[in-house]
């Protein structure tokens, strides 16, 4: 210290930090409007932006205050600059939160825009955070004179250790990536594996995949076992799909007016059930001469996976009716049995069953 401070120094030093503060304060409220407007727009980033600067701008004013009010106290030299290490580490610490804030916040909106409004692959936000504010506490400890080489050295090799350790959820991580990055599942995909399990994938994060069955529960898998199962996925390449439905008419039918009446109750569940194809072109394809019943596969188009069970449904109903009203018989599965006694087939007989009289 050069000279003893005096109440003149104390109010320049306070009167700094006041307006840092006061410029913190106005600064925050500028960000508050300019979040209700940006609201209004489409591109989520700018939401993202805001709301990230509402904790670094008031750090930074405050900040930008402190460092006036010690330029102007007559402080020594070593105190100035240890004050000045504190203050940019500090600066620099609230910028890296907000950073990693801003990064993984357009990480999340990128994913979400092509993934669809409900999905979500943490997995990305959640490396993106780590790394932004593991660089961060590294420039941090620069700034404030600590060597970070021995650091580095000690996390290379701990590193090698924590690996071993963590060979599991080190597997999952690989896993998680690769799956996203081979783009063969993401959220908001349909998926059925060979083991059973099927629904929509919520979230891929750093462990494991989320998946909601149609009972609307939660499916925990691991990332590695889902990357090394056989899955079908009914979301790629399209999300449209076919649904067949077996039916089956008399003999005695005639298979072209079969043909067209059934074409016309698939053209009109196409148009009036929710979730159905309304461009489907009616396929009705014979394939079978049955023991009671000449079968046929019908071809409906679905626009989503869920969208089936409702669809079949209105369309078994739709042509049950409509075959009673054109007199199509659909025979119930029946077979004619012969026995023979040597060589000589017998004719069936029916017992006769005397009841007892009621008195």
């Amino acid at each position: 210290m050069n000279r003893d401070l005096t109440p003149h120094d104390w109010i320049v030093a306070g009167i700094w930090v006041a307006v840092g503060l006061a410029a913190g304060l106005l600064l925050r409220l500028l960000l508050l409007w300019l979040g209700k407007h940006a609201t209004r727009t489409r591109w989520s980033g700018d939401d993202v932006l805001v709301n990230a600067l509402r904790a670094l701008v008031p750090v930074a004013a405050l900040t930008g205050g402190v460092t006036a009010a010690a330029a102007a106290l007559p402080l020594t030299d070593r105190v100035n600059h240890t004050v000045n290490q504190v203050l940019s580490g500090l600066l620099i610490l609230a910028a890296t939160i907000t950073a990693a804030r801003v990064i993984t916040g357009l990480v999340q909106a990128v994913t979400q825009s092509r993934s669809g409004v409900a999905g979500s692959a943490t997995i990305f936000v959640n490396i993106t955070r780590v790394v932004v504010l593991a660089i961060g506490c590294l420039v941090v400890l620069q700034t404030l004179g600590i060597s970070i080489a021995p650091l580095l050295t000690a996390l290379g090799v701990g590193g090698l250790a924590v690996a071993l350790a963590l060979q599991d959820t080190l597997a999952n991580l690989f896993a998680g990536i690769h799956i996203l990055a081979s783009k063969t599942i993401q959220p908001g995909d349909y998926i059925r594996l060979t083991s059973g399990e099927e629904g929509y994938v919520v979230d891929i994060n750093w462990r494991n995949t989320v998946v909601r069955n149609l009972s609307n529960n939660l499916v925990i898998i691991p990332n590695a076992q889902l990357s090394s199962t056989n899955m079908t996925n009914y979301s790629r390449p399209e999300q449209e799909m076919t649904l067949l439905v077996q039916v089956g008419v008399a003999y005695d039918s005639d298979l072209d007016h079969v043909e067209r009446v059934t074409s016309e109750v698939v053209s009109e569940v196409m148009k009036e059930v929710e979730g159905a194809v309304p461009d489907h072109e009616p396929a009705v394809r014979f394939h079978t001469f049955g023991d009671s019943r000449i079968g046929f596969t019908v071809i409906l188009g679905v626009g989503e996976f869920s969208d089936q069970y409702r669809i079949k449904h209105e369309f078994i109903k739709q042509l049950h009716k409509r075959f009673r009203l054109e007199g199509i018989r659909i025979p119930s599965p029946a077979r004619a049995v012969t026995l023979q006694q040597n060589g000589v087939a017998i004719p069936p007989q029916r017992e006769a069953t005397t009841l007892p009289m009621i008195p």
